[in-house]
């Protein structure tokens, strides 16, 4: 979102060390030195890249997978995981129930929301660790709690008191968590009962709005790569996202904006053509009036 993995390398060489993982990044589209332009369904198609290649190239199985999504990047880590029914686990930093839902407080799933995660958690059958602080400014803690109470293999989350949205990775719990999670779900099979007890019961899994469809690709035409110019600053964990974090919300702001015009305008005319259906049932009744005054 605010970075691309020039910057965040020196992060997944520490991350590497402190839990004993192999880690791999990317970038979205139009990102660093990948090319192309950012878009919801480009990055559907990134993760995929990334995970054929774990799999094609490197041999990496799905239970040896761990997925790791941050703020707008839990959209396509979630997207992903609810295709991959044999996955290790999942790690939601800071995750959104919607696009639309971090601007308004919608109830439901509409047709031009993105990163619907809300639909798409209950089908993820790994165990989901959800990392969320309770002072975000960005993203209300709010999606955390809920996306984890949809959650149907939930793993004690971590809510960190006075923590924002971009600075988790800096409270000394956040990595001794993560080790704690990592450790948990690299033991025998016999770890979900353990986990199934220790948590509440899930709730029923509600069905997606979404159409799950195979791997998708990037229809947009590829430009020249384009070199990274920033440097490294301080560590933190923001590879999962696509919109500069200053700019995010006016970003989806005016999007949403847009998209909330033409559905008023799709229910205006949705207004007017049941007024004139209307006036048209009044006026045939009027006319059967006369008819049965006139036989009569």
């Amino acid at each position: 979102n605010a970075a691309d993995i020039g910057q965040m390398y020196e992060l997944f060489i520490e991350l590497s060390i402190h839990l004993r993982v192999n880690l791999m990044g990317y970038d979205y589209s139009g990102y660093g030195q990948s090319t192309g332009k950012p878009s919801e369904h480009n990055t559907y198609a990134d993760i995929e890249a990334a995970y054929k290649c774990l799999e094609e190239s490197y041999g990496a199985k799905q239970e040896d997978i761990i997925l790791y999504g941050q703020s707008v990047g839990s959209g396509p880590t979630l997207d992903l995981a609810a295709r991959l029914p044999r996955l290790r686990a999942v790690v939601l930093h800071s995750p959104i129930l919607s696009g639309l839902r971090v601007m308004y407080p919608v109830k439901r799933s509409y047709w031009f929301d993105i990163y619907k995660n809300i639909d798409k958690i209950p089908l993820v059958k790994c165990p989901v660790l959800v990392i969320h602080g309770t002072c975000d400014e960005v993203v209300d803690c709010s999606h955390g709690k809920q996306l984890w109470e949809l959650c149907r293999e939930k793993y004690e989350p971590l809510w960190l008191k006075g923590g924002n949205h971009c600075d988790l990775e800096l409270y000394p719990e956040y990595i001794r968590h993560l080790k704690k999670f990592i450790s948990t779900v690299e033991k025998s099979p016999a770890w979900r009962i353990s986990l199934r007890k220790s948590v509440d019961r899930p709730e029923p899994s509600r069905k997606s709005t979404d159409c799950f469809e195979a791997p998708r690709k990037s229809t947009d035409r590829r430009e020249k790569p384009r070199q990274s110019t920033d440097r490294p600053e301080k560590l933190r964990i923001r590879d999962y996202k696509f919109f500069n974090n200053d700019d995010k919300i006016t970003k989806l702001k005016i999007s949403f904006d847009q998209m909330e015009k033409s559905r008023r305008s799709v229910e205006y005319h949705e207004k007017s053509r049941r007024s004139i259906d209307q006036q048209l049932e009044k006026a045939r009744k009027s006319v059967d009036w006369l008819d049965r005054i006139r036989a009569g």
